[in-house]
């Protein structure tokens, strides 16, 4: 299938691994380039120095095209832009704000722009202000998370803009590739998917309460601070959610959360703290490879594509 995704990016199966603050490091990277998708390293709010040295690794274990996602809130967001400039990373996409500022000189140097939005609006200023593709993500994903669902956002955006886009949030196997392509994505981006894959380096505690998660178990928490996330429930969720019902600050939330992410993907505590995830998750039941993720979802997204245009 090529796709104006494929062809922007070089990549054999339009899917895009999505860039994961701590879990998408350079060996998940790596495995989703080498398997025909596009791996990204999550920058997240790591130092400069940190993102350069995983986009060394990640060249060291590769030599297929991947990309870096660049959140605008991190204050040092400036100089992870220039770097990606530096080690020649073939696209970025960008979070938490808007990337308007980085975006003529990402271009000059043949950087491929690929905003993550969460509407209409946002992804019409993306456009114009120059980016490539855009990734058009629901409610339904883990992390931070907007207020309109994939089903609903995705045909919008399509409709909005003459770039590529790119249908993310509940996808994690074929039925969501295919109905992401017949709502006029020419790729997805998927997060949760990946979140067991053998090759990241999530702790085991973290990967069982994914493959264990129901369709009830997602949660979001930060309603109230305008800043909403979504996660699987645990004794961190409920405690927040009581503060948060409350009326708890902005400050005394943030002691709750603060360092909760790597808790849980480095040191397996998925307990007291934060396991993102989508509400997809009820639908992964095992680990496996980048290589069976991602064969598997295209293969299956493709018979069924073809099974519709042949009835």
């Amino acid at each position: 299938m090529k796709t104006g995704i494929t062809e922007l990016l070089g990549i054999e199966y339009p899917i895009i691994q999505g860039g994961m603050a701590w879990v998408a490091e350079y060996n998940l990277a790596a495995a989703v380039s080498n398997a025909g998708g596009f791996g990204i390293i999550g920058a997240a709010s790591a130092p400069p120095e940190i993102v350069r040295e995983q986009i060394l690794k990640c060249k060291e274990l590769t030599d297929k095209p991947f990309g870096v996602n660049v959140m605008l809130m991190n204050p040092n967001a400036e100089e992870v832009a220039k770097i990606v400039i530096e080690e020649g990373v073939k696209a970025v996409t960008t979070g938490a704000g808007n990337p308007a500022k980085f975006i003529p000189m990402w271009k000059e140097a043949g950087v491929k722009v690929i905003p993550v939005v969460a509407s209409v609006a946002m992804a019409v200023m993306m456009e114009r202000t120059g980016a490539d593709a855009i990734v058009a993500e629901g409610m339904e994903s883990g992390g931070h998370i907007g207020q309109t669902t994939t089903m609903a956002l995705l045909p919008q955006v399509v409709d909005a803009v003459n770039i590529p886009v790119i249908g993310a949030g509940g996808i994690a196997d074929g039925r969501g590739f295919a109905a992401a392509i017949m709502l006029g994505a020419e790729a997805v981006q998927m997060g949760t998917a990946f979140l067991v894959a053998k090759e990241n380096i999530v702790h085991e505690n973290y990967r069982n309460k994914v493959i264990a998660a129901k369709d009830i178990d997602s949660v979001v928490t930060g309603t109230s601070t305008g800043h909403p996330v979504r996660g699987l429930r645990n004794h961190m969720t409920k405690e927040y959610l009581r503060l948060e019902k409350e009326g708890a600050t902005i400050d005394e939330l943030e002691k709750i959360t603060l360092g909760a992410l790597r808790r849980a993907v480095i040191e397996g505590d998925a307990k007291d703290g934060t396991v993102m995830a989508g509400q997809i998750a009820g639908l992964i039941k095992k680990e496996a490879t980048c290589k069976e993720i991602i064969t598997s979802i295209y293969n299956e997204g493709v018979e069924l594509l073809n099974r519709g245009v042949n009835q």
